[in-house]
């Protein structure tokens, strides 16, 4: 990752762009907020579970709650950067994190794993898709797509990275030495990131964003009038906006809640760990892709509709598969994998070409609130098909491929949503 600026934006004369050690602190922040708020709760539930005896559903809630809260906390992000500071909230964020971890990993009573989880879900989305988005915003505009897939591209390490870990840790020290652990690391790696990096802006640098004065490009890419005062629930930009990322998330966030068990049958476990694996490459590799090749000016919505597209004929070749191993299952996750990292950077990426800086800094937390509490039922909803009930009516195979045909389905509703938001070409 470079974490200097090319020749073009820098000379012996000037410091050298800061814009990209901040994209390199934020791609490792997001490492941490993934790993450990995002793909956390999943192997946290198996452990309480594993410890305690308590009722799996009753687990499964506090992980929805965690969610939850979360995208409570997430939608007043920007009031709390006005009033705390931004390297101050994203601190704050990890020791709620952290100590959320904990309790997660010593509670003694139902009622404590639900406070647990409060703390968690609030922690984790300081260092999640919105605090990146808030992190980057200030030091790119003409290259914001880049920077942005950078950074997220930490999200994906983190599942790549803390998934194993997790599992390893527990195993080696049990949950609280882990949680302990992994805890202590993120508290001393985010202090040092936001008293160095995070606390660090343009303005108190010298600096312009993208490294040179871009106030031309700002308006160039960001045409929109402000709102002012009229309310972003009654303008049509942004209800579709919200509309399509939040059922995006759902279905792939239920798609992928499942995808490793079913894959197991037809797999076995070595081989679908490789395969869950291989879609989380995908996903950076689709992410990458168009943050560095998608032109400035491109129709950011219809890049989003052909992303949603990919998972869509993804999801349509794991029903052709029927359960089988080989081509049309190995394609339909490289597909599905393809779409996964753009479903989170895209949506801020089309908020910044469709509204004017002050109010992109409203939409994007609310855009990643609703869609985050959309999610939250993802995996219980889903889960709804694979029960004994529907097995029993429709047989396995059939259950599964109504699974998929319902993401396909959702994926098809978000499609719907980008384009009803494109034809409308000023304001409402």
């Amino acid at each position: 990752m470079p974490l200097t600026s090319s020749p073009a934006t820098s000379s012996p004369e000037q410091p050298r762009f800061f814009g990209w050690n901040v994209v390199a602190a934020t791609f490792i922040l997001a490492s941490f907020g993934w790993g450990v708020g995002f793909y956390g709760p999943p192997i946290f539930l198996y452990a309480v579970v594993a410890r305690t005896g308590w009722p799996v559903e009753m687990v499964s809630a506090a992980v929805t709650l965690h969610f939850l809260t979360g995208a409570v906390v997430v939608a007043n992000l920007p009031k709390l950067y006005r009033r705390l500071g931004v390297p101050q909230v994203t601190f704050l964020g990890a020791v709620l994190l952290a100590t959320g971890t904990f309790g997660w990993a010593v509670v003694a009573q139902p009622w404590q794993v639900f406070a647990a989880a409060c703390a968690s879900g609030a922690g984790w989305v300081a260092m999640g898709a919105a605090a990146v988005n808030a992190l980057i915003a200030p030091w790119f505009v003409q290259r914001r797509p880049a920077a942005l897939s950078m950074a997220y591209n930490g999200a994906s390490l983190g599942g790549v990275i803390f998934s194993p870990l997790w599992i390893t840790l527990i195993a080696a020290v049990g949950f609280a030495g882990a949680a302990l652990a992994v805890g202590s690391v993120m508290l001393a790696v985010v202090a040092a990131l936001s008293l160095l990096v995070f606390s660090r802006t343009p303005h108190s640098m010298g600096q312009s964003p993208d490294g040179h004065t871009s106030l031309t490009l700002a308006r160039k890419i960001s045409p929109a009038a402000s709102l002012g005062a009229q309310s972003l629930w009654r303008n049509r930009r942004f209800l579709t906006l919200a509309a399509g990322m939040m059922l995006g998330l759902f279905a792939q966030i239920g798609l992928l809640a499942h995808l490793f068990s079913l894959l197991v049958p037809v797999m076995g476990e070595a081989a679908a760990g490789l395969a869950m694996g291989a879609a989380t490459l995908a996903a950076i590799a689709g992410r990458s892709a168009v943050g560095w090749l998608m032109p400035a000016t491109a129709d950011r919505r219809l890049v989003a509709c052909l992303s949603y597209g990919v998972q869509l004929l993804g999801s349509l070749l794991f029903i052709l598969a029927a359960g089988q191993t080989g081509p049309w299952l190995v394609l339909g996750i490289a597909l599905f994998g393809l779409g996964i990292g753009n479903a989170t950077s895209l949506p801020p990426l089309i908020a910044q070409t469709e509204f004017a800086p002050e109010d992109t800094a409203r939409v994007v937390p609310l855009i990643v609130a609703i869609g985050q509490a959309g999610y939250a039922f993802a995996p219980v909803s889903f889960g709804l098909l694979r029960s004994e009930s529907v097995a029993d009516f429709l047989g396995a195979t059939a259950g599964s491929a109504a699974l998929f045909g319902l993401a396909a389905v959702i994926q098809l509703a978000a499609i719907i949503c980008f384009l009803a938001g494109r034809r409308q070409a000023l304001p409402t």
